[in-house]
C-alpha cells in the first residue's frame, strides 16, 4: 500500500484548527505523518491563511523547514493555476525556484499543463499529472511527458461518491487501455474522500488522504489531526482481502 498525505491544500483553520499553515506547521505535520507512516507527503505554500502561492522564496522557506524537521522526506507541491496570475507566470515561477521539492503536480486540466509538465521534468523533479475528468485524459495521453509520470492522479470532482468511484475507474481504465504503466492514484473530496479510497485500495491502486482532502475519519467523526487521518487509511489498507477485484 502506498500512501501520500496531503496535509493542507486550500483548507483553512476556519474549517479545522489543526490545518497547517506556516512553515513551522507544516514541518511539524510533514514529520508526523511520515513517523504515522505516509510514504511521500504532498504541501500547499501559504500566502497567508487563505491565498496559495508557488513564488520561490515562500516554497524555499517551507520546503527549508520542512526539511529540517523531517529528514529523508519526500516532499511534493502543486502547479496549479490558482497561485498564480496565470500559465505564463507559472512557467516564470517554477523556472525561477531555487528550492526544488522531490515532485510537482500538474493538472491537465488546466491551460498550459503541458508545457508546465515538461518543465517540472526539465528541471530534475518527478511529475505527477493529474486528471479531473474524462475530458482531461486525451491531453494526458498527448502529452510528451506521458511516460515520465512518477504515478498520476486520478482525482474525480463529482460529489456524489458513487458517481466519483465510477468515474474514477473510467479514468483509469482509459488511462490503462493506452499503455501507460506507471502507478495511478485516486482521490477524493469531502464526500467522496473515503469511498474513493476504498476503490483505489480495491482496485490496486495508490492512495491519498489529508487534510485537502477532508476532515473527517471513515465513520464521520472529525479527525484530530493529518496523523489520525494517515492511521485511518492505513487500517482500512490492512483490512483489503487479497481476493479483493482488479480490473
Amino acid at each position: 500500500m502506498f500512501l501520500k498525505a496531503a496535509v493542507n491544500g486550500g483548507r483553512t483553520k476556519a474549517e479545522h484548527p489543526a490545518v497547517p499553515v506556516t512553515p513551522a506547521e507544516l514541518a511539524a505535520d510533514t514529520a508526523a505523518v511520515v513517523a504515522a507512516g505516509a510514504d511521500v507527503v504532498h504541501l500547499h505554500v501559504r500566502d497567508g491563511e487563505e491565498g496559495q502561492t508557488i513564488r520561490p522564496d515562500a516554497l524555499a522557506e517551507v520546503l527549508r523547514a520542512v526539511r529540517a524537521a523531517a529528514p529523508g522526506a519526500v516532499l511534493g507541491t502543486t502547479t496549479g493555476l490558482w497561485t498564480c496570475s496565470g500559465p505564463a507566470e507559472r512557467l516564470a515561477l517554477v523556472a525561477a525556484w531555487d528550492v526544488l521539492p522531490d515532485f510537482a503536480s500538474v493538472a491537465f486540466s488546466e491551460e498550459g499543463a503541458a508545457e508546465t509538465a515538461a518543465l517540472v521534468v526539465s528541471r530534475g523533479m518527478e511529475l505527477e499529472s493529474a486528471v479531473w475528468s474524462l475530458d482531461d485524459v486525451p491531453a494526458l495521453l498527448a502529452s510528451p511527458t506521458l511516460h515520465d509520470n512518477v504515478r498520476v492522479l486520478i482525482e474525480p470532482m463529482d460529489e456524489d461518491p458513487d458517481t466519483a468511484v465510477a468515474h474514477a475507474r473510467a479514468m483509469a481504465a482509459a488511462i490503462l487501455a493506452a499503455g501507460v504503466t506507471c502507478p495511478l492514484l485516486y482521490h477524493g473530496d469531502g464526500a467522496t474522500a473515503w469511498p474513493v479510497l476504498r476503490a483505489a485500495l480495491a482496485d490496486g491502486h495508490q492512495v491519498r488522504i489529508g487534510f485537502e482532502d477532508g476532515t473527517e475519519l471513515p465513520d464521520g467523526t472529525p479527525a484530530a489531526d493529518n496523523t489520525a487521518l494517515v492511521a485511518a487509511a492505513l487500517a482500512l489498507g490492512l483490512r483489503v482481502p487479497e481476493d479483493a477485484p482488479r480490473p
